[in-house]
C-alpha cells in the first residue's frame, strides 16, 4: 500500500501529470499552456529534423476541426532561404499603412512566442492562446501534431475570427510540405535560395529550390525576388505547368541609388522597362536588403494592377518604417552605439556572406564576434567565411540542438578563428561588451537563438 502511494506521489509530482492536469482546469493560464506545448509537441527549433512532418495530414485535419480558417481570408504567401522573414514584415507595413487590416505570421520567435502571431503589428492576446490552447487539446492527444502545425492552426483561426483584409503568411522551412502551404494565396513570393536544412530539403540549390517551388499555384502570380541561373528555369517550369504568371524582380528593377547615412539605407530603383525612379529610405540596414526590396517592389507592382490600394506615396511612408510598424527584430539590429553593437539571426552560408560583405563597407577598431551554432547547421562552411582577424566568443544556446561551445572553437580554430569559449550567451556578450573599445564593433550571429538570448 506504502509503495502505491509513493507512485502515486511520483507521478503527481511529474511535469507532465501537471500540466495536464492544469490544462483540463478553466484556470490554466498563459504560462503554463506555453509549457503544456513546449513539453507535449516536438519543437523543430529545440530538437531538429525529429519535429518535421513530411505531409500535411495534420495541418489539414486540424483546420477541419476549426472549419477551414484558412478559407476565410486573403493572404499572400512567402518562401526563401534568407530573406522571406524581412520580406514579409515589409509587405506587412505596407498593407497595414495602407489602412488594411493585416495579418503577420512569422517563426521562429525571439523572446515571446506571440511574435508569431500579429494583427496591425499588435501580437495575439494571451487570452487567445489559452482558450485555443484548451479547444484543441483533444485534437492535440488524438493527433499528435507537431509545435509548428499547430502553431499555423492557431494563427489562420486567429486571423480567420478577426476577419483580417489580408495576412502575410511566411513558410517555416522548405515550402512543398510547409503547414503553411494549404492556402490559396493573392500572391506567391520565394525569396533568395541557398544551402539550408539540407538534411531535409536536399543537397543541392535545384533539389532545394524545388522544394521552395511548392508553394506556386495554379493561376496565382510569383515573385521571385533573385534570379539565380542555376536554379531559374525550374521556377520557370513550375510556373508555367500550372499557368502562374511569374516575375523575376531583379530583372524589373535597376538600382541607381545605393547610400547609407544615419543608419538609414537610401535606394533608388528605375523600372527596367522605363518609368519614374523610386526613392525609398528603409529603417532596416542590412546592405543585403536590397534583394529584398526588389522583390517587395515587384510584388506591390503585381498587387496594384488587382483591388489592392497601395500608392507609391503610402509604400515609401511604411519601408521607411517596418521595425516601429511591425516590430521587427534581429536583422542587423543596432542596439548600442559605442561600442556599435549589432544583432543579426543570420546563420547559414549566404546569410553569413551578407554580413560578412557589409562589415567590409565599416570602418571600426576592432571587431568581436559572440556566436553559436546548432549542431544541424554546415557549420564548417559558416566558419570558412567568417574573418580571422576578430575576437570570437564562443558559446551555446540553451536548446537541445545547439552545438557545444567546446567543439565549436576547436571546428573554429582549424580556421584560424581566435577566441575563448563561455558558458552562457549573456557571460559571451557582456565580456565582448566589456573588451570592447568604444571605437569597436560587437556583432552578435550565427544562430537566431544566440540572438534571442541576448534580447
Amino acid at each position: 500500500m506504502l509503495r502505491s502511494l509513493k507512485w502515486l506521489q511520483v507521478i503527481w509530482d511529474s511535469p507532465i501529470f501537471s500540466l495536464i492536469f492544469v490544462l483540463h482546469s478553466k484556470y490554466m493560464d498563459y504560462q503554463q499552456t506555453l509549457d503544456y506545448l513546449y513539453e507535449r509537441l516536438p519543437m523543430f527549433t529545440r530538437v531538429g529534423a525529429a519535429a518535421f512532418r513530411k505531409d500535411l495530414h495534420n495541418t489539414i485535419e486540424l483546420c477541419e476541426r476549426l472549419g477551414n480558417p484558412q478559407h476565410k481570408f486573403k493572404s499572400i504567401h512567402i518562401a526563401g532561404t534568407n530573406g522571406k522573414g524581412s520580406t514579409s514584415h515589409m509587405l506587412a507595413a505596407i498593407f497595414q499603412q495602407a489602412g488594411y487590416k493585416t495579418g503577420l505570421y512569422t517563426s521562429p520567435h525571439l523572446t515571446d512566442f506571440r511574435e508569431r502571431i500579429r494583427i496591425n503589428g499588435e501580437m495575439v492576446p494571451t487570452t487567445f492562446v489559452t482558450e485555443f490552447v484548451q479547444q484543441m487539446q483533444p485534437s492535440i492527444e488524438a493527433l499528435d501534431p507537431s509545435f509548428f502545425e499547430l502553431t499555423v492552426a492557431m494563427a489562420f483561426q486567429y486571423f480567420a475570427l478577426e476577419q483580417v483584409d489580408i495576412a502575410i503568411i511566411e513558410v517555416g522551412l522548405g515550402g512543398r510540405l510547409d503547414s503553411t502551404n494549404i492556402i490559396t494565396p493573392e500572391l506567391s513570393v520565394i525569396t533568395n535560395i541557398s544551402y539550408d536544412h539540407m538534411n531535409i530539403l536536399g543537397n543541392t540549390l535545384p533539389e532545394i529550390a524545388t522544394e521552395k517551388a511548392g508553394i506556386i499555384k495554379a493561376g496565382i502570380p510569383v515573385v521571385i525576388s533573385q534570379t539565380q541561373s542555376e536554379i531559374a528555369e525550374i521556377f520557370r517550369e513550375k510556373a508555367a505547368s500550372l499557368h502562374a504568371p511569374i516575375h523575376f524582380a531583379d530583372q524589373e528593377w535597376l538600382m541607381q541609388e545605393n547610400e547609407l547615412t544615419a543608419g538609414h539605407l537610401k535606394l533608388g530603383f528605375l523600372p527596367h522597362k522605363g518609368g519614374e525612379m523610386k526613392r525609398l529610405t528603409l529603417d532596416l540596414y542590412g546592405q543585403y536588403q536590397i534583394k529584398n526590396i526588389m522583390g517587395v517592389l515587384s510584388a506591390v507592382k503585381v498587387l496594384q494592377q488587382g483591388d489592392w490600394k497601395l500608392p507609391d506615396a503610402v509604400v515609401a511612408e511604411a519601408l521607411s518604417h517596418v521595425k516601429k510598424i511591425t516590430g521587427l527584430r534581429g536583422r542587423w539590429d543596432i542596439i548600442d552605439k559605442k561600442p556599435l553593437t549589432i544583432l543579426d539571426v543570420g546563420h547559414n552560408e549566404a546569410g553569413i556572406t551578407e554580413i560578412v560583405e557589409q562589415l567590409r563597407h565599416m570602418v571600426y577598431r576592432h571587431l568581436h564576434i559572440v556566436t553559436g551554432f546548432v549542431k544541424d547547421k554546415e557549420v564548417d562552411k559558416v566558419l570558412s567565411i567568417l574573418p580571422s582577424s576578430a575576437t570570437y566568443y564562443f558559446c551555446k544556446s540553451q536548446i537541445p540542438r545547439a552545438l557545444d561551445e567546446k567543439i565549436l572553437a576547436e571546428m573554429a580554430g582549424t580556421k584560424g578563428l581566435r577566441g575563448h569559449t563561455y558558458s552562457s550567451v549573456q557571460q559571451a556578450f557582456m565580456t565582448a561588451k566589456q573588451n570592447a573599445h568604444e571605437e569597436d564593433v560587437v556583432l552578435v550571429c550565427g544562430s537566431f537563438f544566440i540572438v534571442a538570448e541576448v534580447m
